[in-house]
């Protein structure tokens, strides 16, 4: 191929005749919340195709699970989605008990409740805070931070960890709660409202905020069913699925709250999804503390579980959406398999459909509301 065919080569799009460029973006760019790496096709600033790469934080967790005990596993779990790290735990020790058909004490069930809201909600509180950020608001972050710290501090009282907890064991938890605990969450739990006002205020009728994300990164109800896409994301685009809801698990079905639930399809209405389940979440772990029961918070369980040969499927709603957890038991002490279902894994696949034909810019307001965390999606 002579040096003018070459050149002629490179400057056509798969998608047409029109000189197009590639760009990298990632694996080292401050957008895109990890190490991923997005190829980026554009015909001036319009993006063309993009492809996402993975594969940069692989660390083989599902392989190093057959070779632990089922108690073992536990801190692999919070390793996984790290800003939310007791909904893995709470996956993954469900997922066992379902698994060897036990139940957890309804105090457990409680406390395992209250820790993984308080994660919910700081979990969401990074993100809203980093997405606004991406787009160039940089005081929602100092505020969201705030409270954040106030809930991993909270989170360390009971823990002794603020963002790797380990804490749920198979049967419940560790520990019971410190006495001190519910007096320090309640004082959250009443503050918090008005602090999500504050954030409102900031961006949720802001014309710049507004005109960054509304419309952008649109995805409707039927890609996201196509696609397998779960939690915020779907909840934006007027599917009514919260897995809390609908299979309730450790005792959701006792608490009165709402899904959020909007249907605006876009990255604006992602934001609002995730602004209502902060509420709502500050809402079951109010009545979590006003009712937490008396007795065992664990089930005695032995050091060593063997549970009975077969397969099992547990999911739940973590703060990106469908956590799943596949293990297959061979009756011994370690599992013959373990598959995890991750929901950031399942929704990346909406990026190309939410940002290409639109302009670059918008690709990191659609990345953004995605909710990515690497460590989960490469496991």
């Amino acid at each position: 191929m002579t040096d003018a065919e070459i050149k002629t080569d490179q400057g056509k799009s798969n998608h047409g005749e029109a000189e197009t460029m590639e760009i990298n973006m990632g694996p080292q760019h401050p957008s895109t919340h990890g190490v991923f790496r997005a190829v980026v096709e554009l015909d001036g600033e319009t993006v063309v195709k993009v492809v996402p790469h993975l594969g940069y934080l692989h660390r083989g967790i599902e392989k190093i699970a057959e070779s632990r005990t089922y108690h073992q596993i536990i801190p692999l779990t919070d390793r996984l989605d790290y800003m939310a790290g007791a909904s893995n735990n709470l996956g993954y020790c469900l997922a066992v008990e379902k698994l060897l058909g036990i139940e957890v004490p309804p105090r457990g069930q409680y406390i395992r409740v209250i820790i993984t809201e308080l994660s919910r909600i700081s979990s969401h509180l990074f993100w809203a805070g980093a997405n606004a950020h991406d787009l160039g608001a940089m005081t929602p972050f100092f505020f969201m931070t705030r409270e954040r710290e106030q809930i991993l501090f909270l989170l360390e009282m009971v823990t002794g960890s603020r963002l790797t907890p380990s804490f749920f064991r198979i049967g419940g938890v560790s520990l019971d709660i410190p006495a001190e605990f519910p007096d320090e969450c309640r004082k959250f739990v009443k503050n918090f409202p008005p602090r999500v006002d504050e954030y409102e205020t900031l961006l949720t009728e802001n014309r710049i905020w507004k005109s960054r994300t509304k419309g952008v990164g649109y995805l409707s109800a039927e890609d996201c069913i196509k696609l397998g896409v779960s939690g915020p994301m779907a909840r934006a685009a007027g599917i009514d699925w919260d897995l809390r809801k609908k299979q309730p698990y450790s005792g959701y079905d006792r608490f009165d709250f709402r899904a959020a639930v909007y249907t605006g399809c876009d990255a604006y209405d992602r934001y609002r999804v995730r602004m209502m389940e902060m509420r709502q979440s500050n809402e079951i772990i109010r009545q979590a503390l006003e009712g937490m029961p008396e007795g065992d918070h664990s089930v005695k369980m032995k050091s060593v579980l063997k549970p009975p040969a077969g397969e099992v499927y547990m999911a739940i709603e973590a703060p990106r959406g469908e956590l799943g957890f596949y293990i297959v038991s061979d009756g011994t002490a370690q599992p013959f398999r373990m598959k995890v279902r991750a929901p950031t894994f399942v929704n990346l696949q909406a990026l190309p459909k939410m940002a290409e034909g639109r302009i670059f810019s918008d690709l990191v307001a659609a990345l953004s509301s995605v909710d990515l965390v690497l460590a989960e999606v490469d496991r």
